[in-house]
């Protein structure tokens, strides 16, 4: 694996390194040896499958509190997604920028999103799925959300009006300070 460096500290563009031949191609696509040597996460306690049925499904943007922070590893399996980190780290030199990456089967990169990080993604074909891996167990109590299309971060969005769940619309604009 390839971990890029993205401009935010502590998140990284995981590309593999494919050993292909007539039948296709493998590759590893997590390693706790080589994750531990980036100083990343290395224990990852859950896996999640999120399917999309139609083009310009939006979900997030997520992130949790309280001591149920995750640290997440996304990769897009099928389809394409245009996959959106925001830095809220309020003692980031980063803080309330985002980054936002095109992950697809195609070019079979990862995101791998430390903690402190909100978190969220766009299709931008009909049927995708997405694969993450997180840190941390799911604790209802401690997610949090902010509002997709909060002008404070500017996001350019491939789409204005998304296929949204009504939790996620309701998410409030972020108040930082």
């Amino acid at each position: 694996m390839i971990f890029e460096e993205t401009g935010f500290e502590g998140a990284y563009i995981v590309r593999p390194e494919l050993r292909a031949d007539d039948r296709g191609f493998f590759t590893r696509t997590f390693c706790a040896d080589e994750f531990a040597k980036q100083g990343l996460r290395e224990v990852m306690v859950q896996s999640n499958l999120s399917r999309s049925l139609r083009k310009f499904t939006l979900r997030g943007m997520h992130f949790q509190v309280n001591g149920a922070e995750e640290a997440k590893l996304v990769r897009c399996t099928r389809g394409r997604i245009l996959d959106v980190i925001i830095d809220i780290r309020k003692k980031s030199k980063t803080y309330c920028k985002h980054l936002t990456q095109e992950l697809s089967e195609e070019n079979a990169l990862a995101l791998y999103v430390p903690e402190g990080f909100a978190h969220g993604f766009m299709t931008l074909e009909d049927n995708c799925d997405v694969f993450y891996q997180v840190s941390n167990r799911y604790t209802p109590g401690s997610e949090r959300g902010i509002r997709w299309n909060d002008p404070l971060f500017g996001i350019d969005w491939p789409c204005t009006q998304p296929h949204i769940s009504g939790k996620d619309a309701s998410h409030p604009d972020f108040i930082h300070g």
